[in-house]
């Protein structure tokens, strides 16, 4: 156990966790929502700290990151749990497992430090906390990120984005990117499909990106859920809201956890998303989980080529100091770490 970092205690044995945007109150002997972080005596506790159920080596593509350091590999870590109860999960087996398996948690105990030297091992130029909500393991990420900037590693988060300011402000100084999943955009679809409410989401995109983290948003779109194209549109006016720079990952669903029974999203549906992605004022917009031109980089003035992509595998990188070779253009992203 490891005593969480943003807590507050209530006087009667409660305690408000300040994590996530749940703000979870917890009497003594129970648990967060996200079945991960526990009162015991009135000290709020992390259950997870240090205990990894997943890490692998992974294109930085598959975050999805586009603009960050392109043909480089994350080195991505996860502990069991969420703070979201998404009904078309991928990752359920480990991001549900504590609420389905009694509070069971599982994961091989790895202190930060070893943690980023296996990173360095392997060549990888970044740490990525992804497959599960790494808020709910925001201690461990936090020690593992700075251990991490301090041996030259770069920093990133793929997440729900329902994380508190307080959360937020403590990661921005050690976090180089995030990917945000922006599920939908309406408040009923989130409480429907993954328990939650949009506007803390909205808000972390902004927030990290008013911070100079550099964001990517992605939006799975799922059959007769979110894929109506006043919602598609109004889900990219949010993004262009924010900030036109940032790409906007369109993902085709495919059945699984507790949508089996809708069919993969048409792409014909993507495509319509993109060209409406496009049309608001973005300047960057993918189709994700649909192999072909629709994951490839075009310069946002000159509409060339610039990066070609094949899956999560980059074929081919024209960019000159992040410029367009054909007109000059700058390309928004991050394409080198600092010296």
């Amino acid at each position: 156990m490891h005593e969480a970092a943003l807590y507050e205690k209530m006087g009667d044995g409660r305690v408000r966790c300040a994590v996530c945007a749940h703000r979870c109150v917890v009497a003594d002997g129970r648990r967060c929502l996200c079945a991960v972080r526990e009162n015991r005596g009135g000290t709020l506790y992390s259950l997870v700290y240090g205990r990894l159920v997943s890490r692998e080596v992974d294109p930085i593509e598959k975050k999805p990151l586009f603009h960050f350091l392109p043909g480089t590999c994350a080195y991505s870590v996860a502990t069991v749990g969420c703070n979201f109860s998404c009904r078309n999960c991928q990752n359920h087996a480990i991001s549900q497992a504590p609420r389905e398996r009694g509070g069971l948690i599982l994961g091989e105990e790895v202190a930060p430090s070893d943690l980023v030297a296996d990173a360095k091992k392997t060549g990888c130029q970044s740490i990525a906390y992804t497959y599960t909500e790494p808020t709910v393991f925001f201690e461990y990420a936090l020690d593992v990120a700075h251990v991490a900037r301090e041996e030259g590693l770069a920093n990133v988060f793929v997440s729900n984005g329902y994380m508190t300011a307080e959360a937020s402000e403590a990661l921005i100084p050690c976090l180089d990117a995030i990917n945000i999943d922006l599920k939908g955009i309406s408040d009923d679809f989130y409480r429907d499909v993954v328990g939650a409410s949009v506007r803390p989401v909205l808000d972390s995109i902004e927030r990290f990106s008013s911070a100079g983290v550099w964001v990517e948003v992605t939006t799975l779109v799922i059959p007769g859920l979110n894929d109506d194209p006043e919602a598609l549109r109004w889900t990219a006016e949010a993004i262009v809201g924010i900030s036109p720079l940032i790409p906007w990952h369109i993902s085709r669903f495919y059945p699984a956890y507790r949508l089996l029974d809708l069919p993969p999203t048409p792409v014909a549906t993507l495509e319509e998303a993109q060209r409406i992605g496009r049309e608001v004022g973005l300047r960057y917009v993918y189709l994700g989980n649909v192999p072909g031109e629709g994951e490839d980089t075009r310069c946002p003035a000159c509409r060339k080529l610039v990066i070609k992509r094949i899956g999560f595998l980059v074929r081919e990188n024209r960019l000159a100091d992040g410029r367009c070779p054909h007109c000059g253009a700058e390309v928004d992203g991050v394409w080198s770490r600092p010296a």
